[in-house]
């Protein structure tokens, strides 16, 4: 069987340098890594993962801890993108990805227990409810987290100016000559909706436009259905909206639909604009107007941040907001269509 003396023999390089090649350590150039690496894989060999943690004292796994209220979950291309861009950064540093919840062995124990019997090195978060005693007595704890979506001075935490981006649609809109701008919610007890609604309020506001609160209805977050439902009842007011932004691309893909069943024409009778900009946003008939958030730089920006507290790099919590875009496209016009 191979093993790193035999590798440091091949390459030329001592078994310390080809360990701390293994294991990713800063003060190993890479490209002696690759040299290493290659050399290792022409081998065969392949690393011993309890030596490694005995070396290192990691166990080089990352939990995920996923909790979210609309059914939804990680089928949802915000979620499943972020996701993906983290496990690219974590899995080339050598970690592994392990979701965790409050249950071990069929017995409810929470998450901290969880994250101690599976030993992680440290967590990232999605939760719907942060508020939960067993996610406070994860926060509470020694283990590095790092919170996406969410703003908290007791983590890490990497999310999109939810607030900036709301200002930008309804600015946007209004640029367009739109005054009967109204909302579909992701509702308070999420906090990029809670978050969207507050820059809707703000934008309205300083643009000295009436926040009309039978204009604002709220939708299950990031459910089509929700869109759906919400924009029927929109539709129903005496004076109807003449644009509607929504806190999430399926809650605008739901009311565009809804618009288009109750006969309307979007956007020549009514504008309908997101928040995402999902993949499916610039394929749908018309092509869905929308905040775009980055996130592959949400997911990138998350890892790089939780393995530098697991290295002991950074002990002062670290709250990153990143910049958001509007990107125009083809659900958005001048009331009455007129271009």
């Amino acid at each position: 069987m191979t093993t790193i003396y035999d590798i440091a023999k091949k390459t030329g390089y001592s078994p310390t340098t080809v360990s701390k090649a293994f294991n990713n350590y800063s003060d190993v150039r890479e490209k002696t890594r690759q040299e290493i690496l290659r050399t290792a894989q022409e081998m065969g060999y392949l690393p011993n993962a309890h030596a490694r943690t005995l070396t290192t004292k990691k166990s080089w796994t990352i939990g995920v801890l996923f909790v979210e209220g609309s059914g939804v979950g990680i089928r949802h291309p915000f979620f499943s993108s972020v996701i993906e861009s983290f496990k690219q950064v974590a899995v080339a540093k050598g970690y592994a990805l392990m979701f965790i919840s409050k249950d071990v062995g069929g017995k409810q124990s929470g998450y901290l227990e969880n994250c101690r019997i599976r030993g992680v090195d440290g967590v990232v978060v999605f939760l719907s409810d942060y508020e939960d005693p067993y996610f406070r007595e994860l926060l509470e704890s020694d283990i590095p987290t790092v919170i996406l979506d969410y703003a908290t001075a007791e983590s890490h935490t990497v999310c999109s100016d939810n607030v900036g981006g709301a200002q930008q649609a309804v600015e946007y809109l209004a640029s367009l000559g739109h005054r009967g701008i109204a909302h579909i919610s992701g509702g308070g007890h999420t906090f990029p909706g809670s978050q969207r609604e507050l820059g809707y309020r703000a934008a309205m506001k300083q643009r000295g436009l009436e926040v009309r609160e039978d204009y604002i209805v709220e939708g299950v977050f990031y459910s089509r259905e929700g869109g759906y439902s919400a924009m029927v009842q929109l539709l129903e007011r005496p004076e109807r909206p003449t644009a509607v932004f929504a806190a999430g691309d399926l809650l605008a893909l739901g009311a565009v639909m809804a618009a288009k069943d109750k006969g309307l024409s979007v956007p020549g009778d009514i504008s309908v604009m997101g928040f995402d900009d999902i993949e499916l946003a610039g394929y749908v008939t018309p092509a869905l107007t929308t905040v775009r958030q980055d996130t592959e730089l949400l997911g990138t920006r998350a890892a790089e941040i939780l393995l530098a507290s697991i290295d002991g790099n950074r002990e002062k919590k670290e709250t990153l907001t990143l910049p958001v875009e509007v990107v125009v496209r083809e659900s958005c016009a001048p009331p009455g269509g007129n271009t």
